[in-house]
């Protein structure tokens, strides 16, 4: 079991360290929506930070947040694109502006 103190640190690096497992990796992760995939890391964060896990399911538990993390930065990161369009003008700079729905 994870001291309060500790999980609070494993929280915290879960919620800054950079992903290797990429989301596809699991499939389930891969279909959830943003809103989905957020509640349930929230959810682990909670859970890690109660300290209440054994250790085992601790780590097994962190994978999957850190693979929720990786999921919600890249469906992040899609609507950016989403929402924003490259403008390209003769002679003049780049630059990002949004983008038009109709």
């Amino acid at each position: 079991m994870l001291r309060p103190g500790r999980a609070h640190r494993v929280a915290a690096i879960l919620l800054e360290d950079e992903m290797t497992d990429a989301p596809a990796s699991h499939p389930a992760i891969a279909a959830m929506s943003f809103e989905e995939a957020l509640a349930e890391l929230e959810k682990i964060v909670q859970r890690l930070e109660s300290g209440s896990a054994p250790l085992e399911e601790s780590i097994s538990i962190y994978e999957r947040g850190a693979a929720l993390k990786a999921h919600c930065e890249a469906r992040l990161e899609q609507a950016r694109l989403r929402v924003e369009k490259v403008v390209l003008s003769q002679g003049a700079a780049v630059g990002v502006e949004p983008a038009e729905f109709t």
